[in-house]
């Protein structure tokens, strides 16, 4: 089974020649996406790139099945420190691929806390017992203020309940060989799996980031990694007129130039409501940038907005309807539920209720969907869909192998870094500054003097 991408609601014959694209639009861009799919490949086999290549790490997803056996006889729950990159694709490969209600029946039962909120984290400690919880704590470097900050939250009730045995209690995700977590690990026997050096936290959930979770639900990772090679093979395919991930990044590059600067990720199934929240991440990291290549002042991207069909039918269609026409929605749709009981009308004397008699809920959501997408295109708003045969493992694995390609060839078509993130190594840099952390006493000092600077208006 695999991905479909509908692109027919941007061609012109479709949404109108005012804001329809001819394929022509496309085709013009197709030697710049060879060049693009070769830089791609050249860097990949190199090994400077490392994400189209994760499927083939079959060792590793094979430690990783048989250390999560392990995990789920020994621990009654499960608590994934990470923030960013670090948490979005596992909350999403969770919210995707298990029962929605797990945590209520299942064990180990599974936590994601991916912020510093000190109520929220608080009120994990009332739900574990932590002497029966693994702690999974996941940073390249380690020194992530929040990732840090929450490790050494929870460290605390680890020794208070386990003493000097607190560490048997820990997991760390990390680099190879630097950060700070390997500075614990080296006096503490604490197994560690590694982020592949040339994988990005954005695009590491195809690594031990992701997997390790979602091998200790009980998910089938193997067949995960399955359809992301699928969709790896797809997407290195020099026929670009036939590469899902070329023109999805094709589209919203146009429409980029168009002054569409709004990409909208509306999922119409709870199931994947998550993966939207990943893709947000994703796309704004890798194209939200300043400079090009070549240093020229760009500030070039799109800002990326979830949304839940039909939930937002009933919110954030209006605006896309009627508003500024500045967006291209991008809809996730699933073409075969797993559960599709048909209705009945109970209530006889109630014949406004009979028209739905025989359906599913899935129609229903599925025509609401076709419903939004037909307002849309009537009102010449651009808008395609990704098409799920059915949500399980190996579509899921192909839908973020999909979506990672197709940003590497949009930061191609923008002439931007695609994998670099000054704009957030800014505020982290502030964040050290601001709590003290050493080194950073410099930082600190323009801060404060730049803040009584400020002018102050609060009413």
């Amino acid at each position: 089974m695999k991905l479909k991408l509908d692109y027919s609601n941007i061609i012109e014959e479709n949404l109108g020649s005012i804001q329809g694209l001819k394929l022509d639009d496309i085709r013009k861009l197709i030697p710049k996406g060879g060049k693009i799919l070769d830089n791609l490949n050249d860097l990949t086999n190199k090994s400077q790139l490392g994400f189209l290549t994760l499927p083939d790490e079959k060792k590793l997803i094979d430690e990783i099945t048989v250390y999560a056996k392990s995990v789920k006889k020994r621990y009654d729950a499960y608590v994934h420190i990470g923030i960013g990159g670090s948490a979005l694709g596992p909350i999403a490969l969770q919210n995707s691929l298990l029962d929605s209600y797990y945590n209520l029946d299942d064990k180990p039962k599974m936590f994601f806390p991916d912020n510093v909120d000190p109520d929220w984290l608080n009120e994990l400690l009332e739900h574990i017992d932590v002497s029966k919880t693994l702690f999974h704590i996941v940073s390249k470097s380690g020194g992530t203020a929040e990732t840090a900050a929450t490790m050494l939250y929870f460290v605390k009730f680890l020794k208070e309940k386990l003493g000097d045995s607190f560490y048997k209690n820990l997991l760390f995700t990390t680099d190879p060989v630097d950060g700070l977590l390997n500075q614990i690990a080296r006096e503490y026997p604490i197994k560690c799996f590694r982020i592949p050096p040339n994988v990005g936290g954005r695009f590491s959930v195809l690594t031990a980031v992701g997997l390790i979770s979602a091998a200790v639900a009980g998910i089938n990772i193997k067949e995960l990694m399955a359809g992301a090679q699928e969709m790896a093979e797809i997407c290195r395919k020099e026929d670009l007129e036939k590469n899902p991930a070329f023109i999805f990044a094709a589209i919203h590059y146009l429409y980029m130039k168009k002054g569409k600067n709004i990409s909208v990720m509306m999922p119409y199934s709870n199931k994947i409501r998550d993966l939207a929240d990943w893709y947000c991440q994703l796309w704004a990291e890798s194209l939200g940038k300043k400079v090009d290549n070549e240093n020229n002042i760009v500030e070039t991207g799109q800002t990326p907005v979830k949304a839940l069909g039909t939930t937002d039918q009933h919110s954030q269609v209006q605006l896309y309807v009627e508003g500024p026409n500045d967006k291209i929605i991008t809809f996730l749709e699933v073409e075969n539920f797993n559960e599709n009981q048909p209705l009945e009308n109970h209530f006889e004397y109630i014949p406004e209720f009979d028209y739905l008699s025989g359906k599913t809920l899935g129609e229903l959501i599925n025509n609401e969907k076709r419903a939004t997408e037909i307002a849309l295109t009537n009102n010449q708003r651009p808008n395609i869909t990704i098409k799920f045969p059915k949500v399980n493992a190996n579509t899921i694995g192909q839908f973020f192998m999909l979506l990672e390609t197709a940003t590497a060839f949009a930061g191609g078509l923008l002439n931007i870094n695609t994998f670099n993130q000054p704009g957030v190594e800014e505020g982290k840099i502030a964040t050290y500054a601001l709590m003290g952390r050493k080194g950073y006493d410099k930082k600190k000092k323009e801060i404060l003097q730049q803040l009584e600077k400020k002018q102050s208006f609060v009413v």
